[in-house]
């Protein structure tokens, strides 16, 4: 259209000028043909305006194209910023939909741990029916009848059962780790820590802390040991190798407001020193660096740093 105007305006001034011209006298015509000046001024007046429209007409094309390039580099921007915004949507949702899943798959190993470990720590009730009657003791009988009741304990486990037992099973599917859990909860002192221990993971996840989460910072095995002897304070305060910020604070928060989780952690730290010290006497020094990896031992550091053993 800027060409087809310009072209329109060019040829009516062109139409213009030829009629003034068809329509002057002889007279005029000499006088115009005769002066050289004048004759020039004919010329420019007849020429600059079509050159002055031909430069109208190229600085509005490229006015127009230039409206045009901006408009296209506009739709390009905004196509690649909603692609971006898309992008990142559908990253989150993946993100969100990962961690979900995940989530609930740790929630539902936790629940089959808890509900295997219940089932085999829960002592069968007695027959009813071939149960015979109790019979009444006389008084003084009754105290060394006492006696009686009680049963020797079991031999200790091996080593390697021990810390696999304190590690807890994989997952549902691991068939080994169960074994050993089974063999460890018919040791009376092994199925008290196994009991506190699986107690205490369970109030930690709850705050979305797990063990296998955390980055722990190994001590020796002399250090171990001597805490199994009864040192304690700042002389083995390299044991607390849990230094997760995080976790430290979500687990004070939690004993300083949770009656129920507060004793849970005194009671497993109190467990913990009672088996640990009978590990220690039949442990090598790998035996127990391997311990210290433990999911249970794991607590213990956790733990033991928030309630200022190693203080």
């Amino acid at each position: 259209m800027i060409e087809i105007t310009a072209l329109v305006l060019s040829l009516g001034w062109l139409g213009l000028v030829g009629w003034y011209f068809l329509t002057l006298d002889d007279d005029q015509g000499r006088l115009i043909r005769g002066n050289p000046s004048g004759f020039m001024i004919a010329v420019l007046g007849i020429f600059l305006p079509v050159a002055l429209i031909w430069v109208a007409a190229s600085v509005a094309r490229t006015a127009q194209t230039m409206r045009e390039e901006s408009a296209r580099l506009q739709a390009a921007i905004d196509t690649i910023r909603l692609s971006h915004l898309d992008q990142q949507a559908a990253d989150a949702a993946t993100l969100k939909r990962d961690l979900g899943t995940q989530i609930e798959q740790v929630a539902r190993a936790q629940a089959v741990l808890g509900a295997e470990v219940a089932s085999l720590h829960r002592p069968k009730a007695p027959d009813a029916i071939l149960s015979p009657p109790i019979r009444p003791l006389p008084q003084l009988l009754l105290q060394p009848a006492l006696a009686l009741d009680t049963e020797p304990e079991d031999e200790a486990l091996p080593p390697d059962d021990f810390i696999r037992a304190m590690n807890f099973p994989e997952n549902e599917r691991d068939a080994e780790g169960f074994r050993v859990l089974r063999s460890a909860l018919k040791h009376h002192r092994t199925a008290q820590l196994v009991t506190a221990a699986q107690d205490l993971l369970t109030l930690l996840a709850q705050d979305g802390i797990y063990m296998d989460d955390l980055t722990v910072h190994r001590a020796d095995a002399v250090l171990w040991r001597a805490f199994a002897e009864g040192t304690h304070g700042s002389d083995v305060a390299a044991l607390g190798g849990i230094r997760d910020r995080s976790s430290l604070a979500l687990t004070a928060g939690r004993m300083k407001d949770d009656a129920v989780f507060r004793d849970a952690v005194h009671h497993f730290l109190r467990t913990f020193d009672r088996v640990f010290a009978d590990f220690t006497k039949s442990a090598t020094d790998g035996e127990i660096v391997r311990f210290a990896d433990t999911r249970t031992a794991r607590a213990f550091m956790l733990c033991a740093r928030v309630a200022g053993t190693f203080d």
